[in-house]
């Protein structure tokens, strides 16, 4: 039976220590300060600003909001991100995915200034990310890493398959994992047999959004398990793209959905505007 992995009291200490260096901050006059941008209303997107809202007050940081109307066109979308690059009270830029179709979601997040882009996603940091130099890693792949390291998981010389190659979790943990010396294989849905790689993971990271997608016999006996996935199921609970249940009796971690990844990205994302203040 599978040790499970308690995201939720991890980045509870991780909160904890940046309270502390947010304290810091404040006495010298630092104070961190996160800018979110919400366009539209979808009710997800909003559920995802409150709890990061919420972790920025647990912890002393700073938060302004700006709720765009969903028709906004992208010259006063950029035109409001310029002006929050400028503002030197504010240390990092959220801009909440996804946009409305109208929008480019690329373009939009290239605006957001390098030094500010607490998210990882300006291709700036992307390459510095691929080179290996310091930047600001996207905060699900660096959640990941965190647990991984916490659990004293090995990664160097392991083989790390990897489900799912977005831009916000496949491809930044590509680059995280090869910096930690693994082997990865990324699959996708133009991937065959995908079954032979999965049995194949000493660590297994599956980020594809397809509820318990993962099943028992597609796990090699003694593997970790990284369930980024969060879904609703037919009985309309929370579930994750691993057949939680089944899978937990073969491997060796296993993260639970909810209470797994989903925490880490969070506190990852308040480590990250820590390090914007510090920055600056």
């Amino acid at each position: 039976m599978a040790v499970i992995i308690d995201g939720k009291e991890l980045a509870r200490k991780i909160r904890e220590n940046l309270k502390e260096e947010v304290d810091e901050l404040k006495a010298k006059g630092m104070a961190p300060r996160l800018a979110v941008i919400l366009v539209g209303d979808d009710s997800a997107s909003k559920i995802y600003v409150k709890n990061k809202s919420k972790a920025c007050e647990e912890i002393g940081i700073e938060f302004e909001e700006f709720i765009l109307d969903e028709n906004i066109q992208m010259d006063e979308l950029k035109k409001l991100i310029n002006n929050l690059n400028a503002r030197k009270d504010i240390s990092g830029i959220l801009l909440q995915c996804p946009l409305p179709k109208h929008l480019d979601v690329n373009d939009a997040l290239k605006t957001i200034i390098p030094e500010k882009d607490v998210d990882g996603f300006n291709p700036l940091n992307v390459g510095k990310l691929s080179l290996g130099q310091d930047t600001f890693v996207s905060c699900t792949p660096f959640g990941i890493v965190k647990i991984l390291e916490e659990y004293n998981i090995p990664i160097q010389g392991k083989h790390v398959v990897i489900l799912g190659r977005s831009n916000i979790v496949g491809k930044p943990l590509i680059q995280c994992m090869l910096q930690k010396n693994a082997t990865v294989t990324v699959c996708h849905s133009k991937t065959e047999n995908i079954e032979e790689y999965t049995k194949q993971a000493d660590i297994l990271i599956v980020a594809i959004g397809k509820p318990k997608f993962v099943k028992k016999d597609m796990v090699k006996p003694g593997a970790t398990v990284i369930d980024v996935g969060i879904n609703r199921g037919e009985d309309g609970k929370l579930c994750g793209d691993v057949d939680f249940e089944a899978v937990q009796d073969v491997a060796s971690y296993i993260t639970p959905v909810p209470g797994g990844v989903g925490p880490m990205t969070i506190a990852m994302l308040m480590n990250n505007i820590v390090k914007a203040a510090k920055e600056k």
